[in-house]
């Protein structure tokens, strides 16, 4: 009597004259028959490749790195060894570009690539990015080579399906799959990279950095980079670096560009929560509220200033700095970055040039010579593009920066990304003055340094 109860509700629902019938279709594949990956595999593990990579290190005395003990160590130069590297990378044009991890590939001095079919190049990196942890590499003499299609990254969704290919462990080309578990994932990933992330449950483990992440078409939607993990193996939590990014280091490299170079935003700011919502007018949290700005900064430039909101990239939500970066990334130097933001709780947009740091004002760089008080230091003219290479927040934007101290500079006190406020009670304003300064100076010399949000002063003798 249930079944019949069941199937009377079935007829009622669709009518009586409305039954559905399922259409009965014969497989015409042996892929749908079996409902299997096996085609697209076929279709795409050739352009996932092997990389074996060797670099020379030295091995050095853990004291060699102290100021003091520094100069006992500089006669031996310590023994050198040489370290290899497994990974993967992935072939993105027929004349033989491959993107892989900078920490496969970086710093090598013998790079060999192996296909599936075992044939194998020398290759050598063409761009590479320590923090981005991306590098691109030229096969030589490679031609007419299986390669994928780059998707843009902005269009993954939740849920897709998506297949990692690799060589984990080294045992040969491996497939996984799963799904594409998260995105905008920031600040999550293991190593030196940093940014924006898509996060995967298909298991990534050591070996398959720098291989294929791709979705159920076999384009290339990321390059697996890490996996977060307490013993060593996959937990199913794995990252991987967006296509789109890929795409403009690829740009770049063919451009002839050496290093990877970021559109400059000249601003610092916080993500928005809960509590600053409020205060900022809107309605929910989100965005980067901005704290302070750069006078040459394109987003000034634009009409934007300190307290205003950053809300979207082109069209893409911004809610960390890494974030921020990754869309300025994306959209790539030389182009026009359409923003929106708030201010006192109206929306607004602006047209923002992404444009590399500014090297102005002229750098005036001065070294100290061996005959001098301290020998070996190096000091810039701050600007935009000194900050960016130092890879460091200066609390200034004009004055005078330590870029080496030298081996005596550093026995004073003295470190890289140093602001010199003054040199014996003088105050300097170029780098030139902190050279003659030392040289009118007597046997006692003092430093007064700007680090960080802290003043100090450093005296020492000669």
């Amino acid at each position: 009597m249930r079944n019949l109860a069941v199937c009377l509700m079935l007829l009622v629902g669709f009518g009586w004259g409305g039954v559905a019938v399922a259409e009965t279709r014969v497989p015409e594949s042996p892929a749908e028959i079996s409902l299997s990956f096996a085609p697209l595999v076929k279709q795409a593990t050739p352009a996932v490749v092997n990389i074996y990579a060797r670099r020379v290190v030295q091995e050095r005395s853990p004291f060699a790195a102290d100021p003091f003990f520094r100069d006992f160590f500089r006669m031996g130069q310590g023994r050198s060894r040489v370290q290899n590297s497994l990974g993967s990378g992935v072939i993105l044009s027929a004349d033989g570009i491959v993107v892989s991890n900078y920490h496969v590939v970086g710093q090598a001095t013998d790079i060999r690539v192996v296909l599936n079919n075992r044939k194998e190049y020398a290759a050598t990196v063409l761009l590479g990015d320590e923090e981005s942890d991306l590098a691109i590499l030229q096969l030589e003499g490679a031609e007419a080579m299986p390669h994928l299609e780059l998707r843009d990254s902005d269009t993954v969704e939740v849920g897709e399906l998506v297949l990692a290919i690799g060589n984990p462990f080294g045992v040969g080309q491996t497939v996984s799959s799963g799904i594409v578990s998260g995105l905008a994932r920031s600040g999550t990933a293991t190593g030196n990279a940093r940014g924006y992330f898509i996060q995967t449950d298909a298991p990534i483990n050591p070996g398959n950095s720098g291989g294929a992440l791709i979705d159920t078409g076999g384009r290339l939607i990321g390059i697996n980079t890490s996996i977060l993990t307490r013993s060593g193996g996959s937990n199913g939590i794995g990252f991987a670096i967006p296509a789109g990014l890929v795409a403009q280091f690829v740009k770049q490299a063919q451009q002839g560009m050496e290093r990877f170079q970021r559109p400059w935003a000249g601003i610092t700011g916080q993500p928005v929560d809960a509590d600053l919502s409020d205060s900022l007018g809107l309605d929910v949290p989100g965005g980067i509220v901005i704290s302070e700005i750069h006078k040459a900064s394109p987003f000034a430039e634009a009409g934007l200033s300190v307290g205003d909101v950053v809300l979207e990239v082109d069209g893409q939500p911004v809610n960390t700095p890494p974030e921020m970066l990754f869309r300025m990334s994306v959209a790539g130097l030389g182009s026009v970055a359409d923003v929106l933001y708030a201010r006192q709780g109206e929306v607004a947009r602006a047209r923002v040039a992404m444009m590399p740091p500014p090297d102005e004002p002229a750098r005036e760089a001065v070294s100290l010579g061996e005959d001098a008080v301290l020998p070996g230091l190096r000091l810039s003219r701050i600007n935009p593009a000194v900050v960016v290479e130092l890879g460091t927040d200066l609390a200034v934007d004009d004055g005078v920066v330590v870029l080496d101290p030298g081996r005596w500079g550093a026995r004073a006190g003295l470190a890289t990304g140093d602001v010199v406020l003054g040199v014996n009670g003088a105050s300097v304003e170029r780098p030139a003055d902190v050279r003659d300064l030392l040289k009118r100076g007597g046997r006692r010399q003092r430093f007064e340094v700007l680090r960080g949000m802290r003043r100090l002063f450093l005296q020492f003798r000669v």
